[in-house]
């Protein structure tokens, strides 16, 4: 099974209750989607590996390590997703990025797909997908059901706030994707939005309501 990761950095914390004020604005909802998703791909490419090389100081030549030249991209479900991907590149700034269109049918909640680019080379990357909500989790598991269709093997999910049930759909679906939350929160309500949440992401990004 996969590992869920929870953050519980402090600067973290305090960004999120930011994003979920009704009173936030839409440029400073922005910023701080972009800086918590920044804070996170930290920790999200901890395991990339290593190599020596030999490098030459003003002092003298030393022996350190880089990154092994794993090729990364990142994958952004549309639209909110948009919203992570800046911050994703400030730290991978060598990353490739996709684009996966899909949205959830308001009658039936079910996810429809819609757009789908990915780098050419796909199937030789550590894909990131990125998604500031994960609620039923149909969404982020059509995304991965197509970007395995195109034979990529690592994949990790980033998003801002999950609900339970998504995460466990989520698991469930694709056991051997790690997900990656900056908050937990309680349940769905009757119209499969998150509580407490945050409201309608996309919207709140792009100033659409």
């Amino acid at each position: 099974m996969s590992k869920v990761v929870v953050f519980d950095h402090p600067l973290i914390t305090h960004k999120v209750t930011l994003m979920r004020d009704y009173r936030t604005f839409n440029k400073d909802f922005r910023d701080l989607l972009e800086e918590i998703s920044m804070l996170m791909t930290y920790e999200v490419t901890r395991d990339l590996p290593l190599e020596e090389v030999e490098i030459e100081t003003p002092i003298c030549k030393t022996k350190q390590k880089i990154l092994a030249g794993r090729q990364i991209g990142v994958v952004p479900i549309l639209r909110a997703g948009l919203g992570m991907v800046n911050g994703f590149l400030k730290i991978v700034p060598a990353a490739k990025v996709g684009h996966i269109g899909v949205y959830r049918d308001p009658e039936t909640s079910k996810p429809i797909e819609y757009y789908c680019k990915l780098p050419v080379d796909v199937e030789q990357r550590d894909i990131v997908v990125v998604d500031p909500m994960l609620a039923t989790g149909g969404s982020a598991i059509m995304a991965i059901n197509f970007i395995k269709e195109h034979g990529v093997k690592n994949i990790k999910f980033m998003c801002l706030i999950a609900a339970p049930e998504g995460i466990e759909a989520l698991q469930k679906a694709h056991p051997d994707v790690d997900i990656y939350i900056a908050a937990k929160d309680e349940r769905l309500n009757e119209h499969n939005y998150i509580v407490p949440g945050l409201g309608d992401a996309g919207d709140r990004i792009f100033g659409t309501k």
